[in-house]
């Protein structure tokens, strides 16, 4: 499973009120996406296109347990998401949505706006704008399962044949 896209580079501590803030949780979310990381990176929601890939420094996604934040960016088209670690809850909220997040401990080198690829079985992150490559987690087994399923829900339907 490999993803190609424009990269979002972020900092330490990006907390799931950042990715997604609460003062907008009544909203779709639809209507809530539009201010996702609006804290720190103003245009955002705004400029963010599908298959492009989130990457963030250490702690990404700590702070409640919502599973808002991770289904904000997929909903504003991030198709993976990568951070040199996570906060567990966030980690297990993207997969249960079906988007693989990826620890790569140094992906320095890698500016917002770079073209990036990740091959999430081989565990390798590629800037194809630098011609650098970075080693990455690889998922194991039963989560890959669950990613190529679209996430828990479906990966249960399709076990129980429904």
């Amino acid at each position: 499973m490999e993803f190609e896209g424009k990269a979002w580079v972020f900092g330490d501590n990006i907390n799931t009120d950042i990715i997604s803030p609460p003062q907008y949780m009544e909203l779709s979310i639809e209507e809530a996406a539009a201010y996702s990381m609006q804290a720190v990176h103003e245009t955002f929601a705004k400029q963010v296109a599908e298959g492009d890939i989130f990457i963030a420094a250490d702690n990404l996604g700590s702070g409640s347990s919502r599973e808002t934040s991770p289904l904000t960016l997929k909903y504003l088209g991030i198709k993976v998401v990568v951070a040199k670690s996570f906060a567990r809850i966030f980690y297990r909220n993207c997969i249960n949505l079906g988007i693989p997040a990826i620890e790569c401990p140094d992906w320095d080198g890698i500016s917002e706006g770079d073209q990036v690829s990740i091959d999430v079985e081989q565990g390798q992150l590629l800037n194809l704008t630098r011609n650098t490559c970075f080693k990455c987690s690889k998922l194991p087994d039963n989560i890959m399962q669950m990613i190529e399923a679209g996430g828990l829900v479906n990966y249960l339907k399709a076990i129980k044949g429904e």
